[in-house]
């Protein structure tokens, strides 16, 4: 397996949320995590940014943030020019999809935790 270097944006600490759970995973299958959320804190001794930073070589960038709240993160994620965006359930998003196809970036409507599961990531 691959390792894909994954930003998950919208980290959390709290273990119901699936943003934790697709921390958890990422790590357990081996991928390099950056995380950004709302607070700071750790996941899976994954450290949770507060703010964005410039990043390189990121394969994967998987949402945890409704629609109106990704509008801030439009260019930044752009700009880290990722292969793919990962819109997990409740992030549906088509006007970012537009955005994203129309810089070169993959779309993917899906849930990480099932791609994981599935080793379809």
């Amino acid at each position: 397996m691959k390792n894909k270097k994954t930003l998950v944006l919208g980290a959390t600490t709290k273990p119901e949320r699936y943003a934790f759970k697709a921390i958890t995973m990422l790590v357990e299958k081996g991928h390099s995590v950056i995380a950004i959320g709302s607070n700071m804190g750790e996941v899976a001794g994954i450290t949770i940014r507060t703010k964005n930073i410039p990043l390189k070589n990121i394969d994967t960038v998987t949402l945890y943030l409704n629609p109106v709240r990704q509008r801030e993160y439009y260019n930044y994620i752009i700009e880290t020019k990722p292969k793919r965006v990962v819109f997990n359930p409740g992030t549906e998003n088509p006007e970012f999809y537009q955005l994203l196809q129309g810089n070169g970036i993959k779309v993917e409507v899906a849930c990480t935790l099932v791609l994981l599961a599935t080793n379809q990531y």
